[in-house]
Formats: C-alpha cells, structure tokens, sequence
C-alpha cells in the first residue's frame, strides 16, 4: 500500500536528521579543538609563558564563538555532553591564566559561556590553583603560596552557595565536593611549608647569633 503522505514525512525528517547529524560532527571538532587548546593554555600559564597562552586563548575563543553561531540552528546539540565539557574547558583555562597571573577574573559574558559552565569551570581551576600552590613552595615561596591557598577557600566557599540540582547545575555539587578535598590538602601543604620556613629562618638567625659570638 502506498503512503505518499508518510513518504513525504519521511524524506522531510531524513533531511532535517542529515543536517543535525552534520552540525554534531561540526561540533564535536570543535569541542576536542577547544578542549586541547585550553590544556595547552593551561600548560603555558603554569610555565609563566603568558604570551603563549593568551594566543592560544585568542584562539579557542574563536573556535567557542563559531561553535556557538552554527548551534542556533540545533539548539538541542547545546545539551550534547561534549559540548557542555568544552565550554567547562574554555572557561576554567580562561579562569586559570587570570588567576595564575593575579588578574581580575572575567565574567561568563566576556567569556562566552552560561552561569552554570563557568561555575564548574571555576570548580576545575581549583585544582589548577593547587598545581599552582605547590609550584610556589617548591620554588621557596610560601607565602605566596599561603595568599593562592585564601583564594581557593573563598572560592569554594562561594560555590558551596549553590545549591541547586544537578540538572540545573550540569554536575557542580560533585565538582564542588572534589574542591574540598583539593582545598584541605592545599592547606596541609602550605602549613607544612611555612612552618618548615620559619624554623629555618630561626635556625639561621641562631647561626648567626653563635657565629657572631667572640
């Protein structure tokens, strides 16, 4: 039996599904572009090569930007995960140069990327942060150290104020829950290595008492 009414529905839907199926291909290149630009961006900033990372940064924003353009013709691509783990990326290298540098942190407009992603990119750069924290110890430097470790804390801090569903939040209680975990080992480490300065610093004030001594 001929149906030239389901044909047509058919030839219509194949049509609009071989558009989408090409705009996710489309997409998924872009999100493992951008996912490996924001590792080396995040790569270069913790080796204090800022130029580097900030054309790579100039880079991925491009490739988020026309990611974004060619996803308002398939807005249900936008909950695809690959998509939602680029833009979490993006935003935590973003986040990551500018605190690495000392820098105010950008909104999620200058970014390009919603609330919630730039909240869990926010909760990935804290371990980022750490990296950075035992960076400066082992270059001597605890106190600086001490001032990223603060940092942290208010960071986690304001993410534990969002306490919303998991759904809404595109999984940032359990991110947020893995902050914690980074921030009290931080914290360890950083008493740890101000403790060890200060009784090296009274061990060579004493040396040099007893060596001054006649």
């Amino acid at each position: 039996m001929n149906h030239p009414e389901l044909d047509a529905i058919a030839a219509a839907a194949r049509e609009f599904l071989d558009r989408e199926d090409e705009r996710r291909e489309e997409a998924l290149e872009f999100s493992r572009q951008v996912i490996r630009t924001a590792s080396a961006i995040i790569k270069h900033a913790h080796r204090e090569e800022y130029e580097e990372s900030r054309a790579l940064l100039a880079e991925a924003g491009e490739a988020v930007a026309e990611m974004n353009v060619r996803l308002q013709a398939s807005p249900c691509l936008w909950f695809a995960g690959f998509v939602t783990d680029a833009l979490k990326e993006f935003a935590e290298a973003h986040l990551t140069l500018r605190i690495v540098r000392g820098e105010p942190l950008p909104t999620p407009e200058e970014i390009g990327v919603g609330p919630a992603t730039y909240l869990n990119g926010l909760a990935e750069a804290i371990g980022e942060m750490r990296r950075h924290a035992l960076d400066l110890i082992r270059l001597g430097e605890p106190e600086r150290a001490e001032a990223v470790l603060d940092e942290m804390d208010d960071h986690y801090t304001l993410l534990m104020g969002f306490d919303y569903p998991e759904a809404v939040t595109l999984g940032l209680r359990r991110r947020t829950d893995a902050a914690r975990g980074l921030v009290e080992r931080t914290r360890g480490d950083v008493t740890n290595a101000l403790q060890q300065a200060r009784l090296e610093a009274r061990m060579a004030r004493l040396q040099e008492h007893v060596g001054g001594e006649p």
